[in-house]
């Protein structure tokens, strides 16, 4: 399985480390974090989309 990961620019290691990677897959979005990549999470575009309209929203800002 070949699959493209992209880092986010926001990504603040530049080790590459501490980053949020995300691909595209078969109609899924997977999503992982650099420093442990086995861990991956699946979810679907419009899922994603929910998610950062309420991340730029505000709705998460609690938790950092």
């Amino acid at each position: 399985m070949d699959i493209q990961w992209r880092k986010s620019s926001k990504s603040s290691d530049a080790e590459g480390s501490n980053c949020l990677e995300l691909a595209q897959h078969g109609g899924e979005i997977l999503m992982r974090e650099s420093d442990n990549p086995d861990v991956v999470i699946h979810t679907t575009p419009a899922k994603l989309r929910a998610f950062l309209d309420g991340a730029k929203e505000g709705e998460f800002d609690y938790l950092a």
